[in-house]
C-alpha cells in the first residue's frame, strides 16, 4: 500500500510513549491493545517495511479508530496518529480494498447525502423548517439530526425562533462531505460533495453549524481543502452569544447536570467553554473526569452502523465516568453523542440535548 513519506515517519515513531492508551476511547471501551494508535502503527509499519499484506482484519482495525485526535492531544513525541489513519483509508479506497461495509455507507452517502440511505424528513421538521425559508443567517442542521434526531433539529429551531432570530433552514440541505470525509479522507468524492455544499451556502453571510461533527469540517477540512465558505459559527457559540447579549432569557433550574464535549468542539475547535456557559445558565453544572480538551468520545451514529456492540460499549463507558461523580443527567451538544447515550442510559439516568435543556430554562 502507498503511504506518503510524513505517515510512513509517523507510523515508524509511534513505538515508545503508549500515551494513546489510557485516552482511546475504543481501548478504553473494549480493553483490547489492538485499538491504541500504537498497535495500529505497529500492524502498518509490518506493511511498509515488511511487505506484509493489508488484510481485511487491519482494515477493520483502520475502521475501529474515531479518529477523535485523544491520542494525538497525549502523544508526548508530537505525532498525530490519526493522520496516517485517515490516510489509509483514503489509500484502501483508491485501491479497491475498503471493507464491504465501509462501501455500502459511502454508497448511501453519495446516493442520498446521509449514512441512512433517508429521504424523506419528518413532518414536523418538515413544518417547522417551512416556516423559515428566508434570511441572511442559516441555520445548518446536518444530516444526523436531519435524518435520525429530528427532534434535535426542531427543538434547535425552537431555540432560535425564542431569541428572536432572524434565519433560514434549506429544505433541500446538502451534505456537508464530513461523513464522506470520516470514511475515504480527501477523495475527489468528498470534495466535491463539499464544493456543491459550499456553493449552495455562498449566498449567506452567516452559517450556524448545528451539528459539531459538520463544524469541523466547514472550519478544519474545507480550508485545507482551499474551500471557501461564508463565516461559520457553532450553534453552541451562537446560542451563548444569545444569552450573554440578553437576547435569550433563561431561568436557571437548578438541576444538577454534567457536561459532555464534544471531541469536534474541544480538540479540533478548540470550543470548550461556550457549551458551559449555557449550561451553567440553565442549570448546575458539575463535570465527570476528563473533560474539556481531555474528552472521551461516548459513541456515534456512523460506527453504530458497522460496529454496534463497541458503539454501545464507549457510551456505557462515559455513563460510567458521569455515574462515578454521582451524575444522574449528562448534557451534550453532539447529535450523534446523544443517541449513542440515550440508547444506552442506565435506569433512572437522563441524558438530554443542550437545545432541550436551552429550552426547559428559557423564558
Amino acid at each position: 500500500m502507498y503511504m506518503s513519506e510524513k505517515s510512513k515517519q509517523i507510523v515508524d515513531a509511534c513505538r515508545f510513549c503508549w500515551m494513546c492508551r489510557h485516552i482511546c476511547p475504543v481501548g478504553n471501551a473494549t480493553g483490547q491493545e489492538r485499538n491504541t494508535s500504537r498497535a495500529r502503527a505497529l500492524a502498518l509499519s509490518l506493511i511498509n517495511r515488511e511487505g506484509a499484506e493489508l488484510t481485511a482484519d487491519v482494515m477493520d482495525n483502520i475502521y475501529e479508530c474515531q479518529m477523535c485526535e485523544g491520542c494525538t492531544k497525549e502523544c508526548v513525541t508530537g505525532w498525530d496518529p490519526t493522520y496516517f489513519t485517515k490516510e489509509v483509508r483514503l489509500q484502501a479506497a483508491l485501491e479497491g480494498k475498503t471493507p464491504d461495509y465501509i462501501n455500502a455507507i459511502v454508497d448511501k452517502v453519495l446516493e442520498t447525502g446521509n449514512i441512512y440511505g433517508a429521504t424523506e424528513l419528518d413532518a414536523d421538521l418538515s413544518a417547522a423548517i417551512a416556516a423559515h425559508k428566508d434570511g441572511k443567517v442559516l441555520l445548518f442542521l446536518g444530516a444526523e439530526a436531519r435524518y435520525n434526531v429530528p427532534t434535535a433539529a426542531v427543538n434547535a429551531i425552537k431555540v432560535l425562533e425564542k431569541a428572536g432570530v432572524e434565519f433560514a433552514v434549506l429544505a433541500d440541505e446538502p451534505a456537508s462531505g464530513a461523513a464522506l470525509d470520516w470514511l475515504i479522507g480527501a477523495a475527489d468524492e468528498t470534495k466535491t460533495q463539499m464544493s456543491a455544499c459550499a456553493a449552495k451556502l455562498a449566498a449567506y453571510e452567516t452559517v450556524i453549524a448545528f451539528d459539531p461533527q459538520d463544524a469541523k469540517a466547514f472550519v478544519r477540512e474545507y480550508k485545507e481543502y482551499g474551500i471557501e465558505l461564508p463565516a461559520v459559527v457553532t450553534f453552541t457559540s451562537f446560542v451563548a452569544g444569545l444569552i450573554k447579549d440578553g437576547k435569550l432569557a433563561v431561568a436557571n433550574t437548578g438541576k444538577a447536570v454534567v457536561f459532555q464535549d464534544p471531541y469536534q468542539l474541544a480538540r479540533q475547535l478548540e470550543e470548550t467553554e461556550e457549551g458551559r456557559a449555557i449550561v451553567s445558565a440553565c442549570a448546575t453544572l458539575n463535570e465527570m473526569l476528563l473533560i474539556k480538551k481531555d474528552t472521551m468520545w461516548a459513541g456515534g451514529s456512523i460506527m453504530a452502523i458497522y460496529n454496534p456492540l463497541t458503539s454501545e460499549l464507549v457510551a456505557k463507558e462515559r455513563w460510567m465516568n458521569a455515574i462515578n461523580v454521582g451524575a444522574d443527567t449528562i448534557v451534550t451538544a453532539s447529535v450523534s453523542e446523544y443517541a449513542a447515550l440515550k440508547a444506552a442510559a442506565p435506569a433512572g439516568k437522563t441524558v438530554l440535548s443542550i437545545e432541550e435543556l436551552v429550552l426547559s430554562a428559557a423564558k
